[in-house]
């Protein structure tokens, strides 16, 4: 049992013994750090069911849990706070029965699997900022939810069809005179990405031209010759004309392979892959059983749809009047399709930005009435947008952040910094420049993943690669100089270390540490049932401040006994387990050195 277990029941008892009554629930808190205490138990709403002064009710269980439990020696109260002080044998036992520190927090996986969706990019661009945010928060949310004990999948579905993926085409045919990215030496991604600008900027050239003509700006808009030729593309293609198809083909393997490069920079991979040209009229078959069975209504004019104004929503089309499929078509056989294809997927996650919430809503809705019961089991991961102080990305435009220069961004300014401190100057250049990576990636997945997920983000570089703060490269660093304080130990320590601490007087730093460590467990399930991966990295600040204050408070290696030094260097070590262990959680890596 945990302590908090424990004294939910001594705590019960006492208010029977004391006052002959029933207390169902006890309600803990922090202890606010300018009293003394390791837990708060707050006494204001057993006022319900015992009469009386809050602050007396708080000594009498106070006096009777010193009576009752070992581990509690001392109590003060505070207005309606019982502030409950533990033994350090109490933190000392804990701290001895962790096996293995860098396994910590972590439960075995189980039997049923999640499958959870990021990254869904469009195949007429290059992934940009907006997308990085996408693909940190579902790469982490399924490696917290692994570390929760859950078996998991990860996935996409590639948007590789459509009238944006034609604009793109059409322009290259026009303009690109046979160029690849072997002729031109960029990345397959950016060279398509930049023919659906270019097509943007021809198709308004010739809206202006139609507009001095005298056309109104709608049917200028729709008149567009390149517009209309773009139009035809995508007929061709959905009727397999081979020349059309052989285009997509080519210019789409251009841009999986850009894409994997930025995967494999960023540090994101993915189980599985759907693509939307095969998916899109996979629903079909679901929409002809639902209309059986009445979850679907057919109109006059032959278009099928699903009433969910019972639920408060609107109607919902499904297929239109010529049998094509729309994208709920598509969103329905996918996910249908996805558990075919992995029987014990009990539950999926699906990251897209909150300008989506109602798409998901229904297709939840619909799934549940089509009679799937993993359906219970659906989440749409909502986040905001990501915005930059000069305003909103465009893609059409070619005003976005794309992710491949961010990173590189990111790397050039953890190499300012670094230089600046001179604190790597035994380093290989290689080593160098693995560290400016791992520093500057670092920065910008913990400055995305620290926000709450429902939040927007205004990105700012600089920032982010601060050495100081609530950022990636101060816990980096917190990290380094504890593995640093590990070798040195290791230099001079001979003989064997305790496996159990029993005979230690704990310093208040050193318990703070210890409290935060105990916590990890509980924040590991609270971010996975919350789909968040911010309470792991705002917990992980948290520790490292902890942590400092410890290391700048506490000698370490000027201990006064052999067993202190040894038990605060693997404190030291726990500390830096978890930091790591955290840390990947967030995709993040920790260098041994900085």
């Amino acid at each position: 049992m945990s302590m908090q277990q424990i004294l939910t029941l001594q705590v019960k008892s006492a208010i029977q013994k004391l006052y002959n009554a029933t207390l169902e629930n006890v309600e803990f808190q922090a202890t606010r750090k300018e009293f003394e205490g390791d837990i708060t138990i707050v006494v204001f709403p057993m006022l319900r069911v015992v009469k009386g002064n809050p602050v007396q009710i708080g000594e009498a269980i106070g006096a009777y849990l010193v009576k009752h439990i070992d581990e509690v020696i001392r109590f003060n109260v505070v207005k309606g706070f019982l502030n409950v002080v533990l033994s350090d044998k109490y933190f000392l036992d804990f701290f001895s029965n962790v096996t293995a520190w860098s396994n910590y927090g972590k439960k075995p996986k189980g039997d049923q699997a999640i499958m959870v969706e990021y990254a869904s990019p469009n195949t007429n661009k290059p992934l940009h900022l907006g997308h990085v945010r996408n693909v940190l928060l579902g790469h982490s949310v399924a490696a917290i939810l692994k570390a929760a004990g859950k078996k998991v999948y990860k996935t996409q579905i590639i948007n590789d069809r459509g009238i944006h993926i034609c604009k793109s085409m059409l322009a290259w045919e026009r303009y690109g005179n046979k160029e690849t990215p072997e002729s031109t030496g960029l990345k397959g991604d950016k060279l398509v990405g930049s023919y659906y600008v270019r097509f943007d900027k021809e198709y308004k050239k010739e809206i202006v031209a139609l507009l001095e003509e005298g056309r109104a700006e709608k049917q200028a808009k729709a008149e567009a010759p390149i517009l209309i030729e773009a139009q035809e593309m995508l007929r061709k293609w959905e009727a397999g004309d081979n020349e059309v198809v052989a285009l997509w083909k080519k210019m789409n393997s251009w841009v999986y392979k850009g894409f994997d490069a930025t995967y494999k920079e960023i540090g994101v991979d993915f189980d599985s892959y759907y693509y939307e040209s095969e998916t899109y009229l996979l629903g079909k078959e679901f929409i002809a059983e639902g209309l059986k069975s009445s979850v679907f209504i057919k109109k006059e004019d032959g278009s099928v749809w699903c009433d969910l104004t019972a639920e408060g929503l609107d109607e919902k089309i499904v297929l239109r009047s010529d049998g094509t499929a729309v994208y709920m078509t598509q969103d329905i056989g996918t996910a249908i399709q996805r558990v075919k294809d992995h029987p014990d997927v009990n539950g999926m996650i699906y990251t897209v930005g909150n300008e989506q919430d109602y798409h998901f809503q229904v297709l939840f809705l619909i799934l549940k009435k089509l009679g799937f019961k993993w359906a219970e089991n659906l989440f749409h991961l909502s986040y905001g947008m990501v915005d930059l102080p000069s305003g909103k990305m465009k893609s059409r435009e070619g005003t976005v952040v794309d992710a491949d220069d961010l990173i590189a961004s990111m790397t050039t300014t953890a190499k300012e910094i670094s230089e600046e401190l001179g604190k790597i100057d035994d380093f290989s250049e290689t080593e160098k420049n693995e560290l400016y990576h791992t520093i500057g990636l670092g920065a910008l997945k913990y400055y995305i993943l620290k926000v709450d997920p429902k939040k927007r983000i205004l990105f700012n570089p600089e920032e982010s690669v601060d050495f100081q703060g609530n950022t990636g490269p101060f816990i980096q660093y917190t990290y380094a100089r504890i593995q640093s304080i590990l070798r040195t130990h290791s230099e001079n320590t001979s003989g064997n270390i305790p496996a159990k601490w029993t005979a230690i007087s704990l310093e208040p730093k050193e318990k703070e540490v210890v409290k935060r460590l105990q916590q990890f467990p509980e924040i590991i399930q609270q971010a996975a049932a919350n789909h968040s991966p911010a309470l792991v990295a705002n917990y992980t600040y948290d520790l490292v401040k902890e942590f400092n204050s410890f290391y700048q408070n506490v000698p370490i290696f000027a201990a006064e006994t052999e067993q202190e030094k040894n038990w605060r260097v693997q404190l030291c070590g726990a500390a830096g387990d978890v930091i790591k262990t955290a840390f990947s959680l967030l995709g993040i890596v920790v260098p041994n050195r900085m």
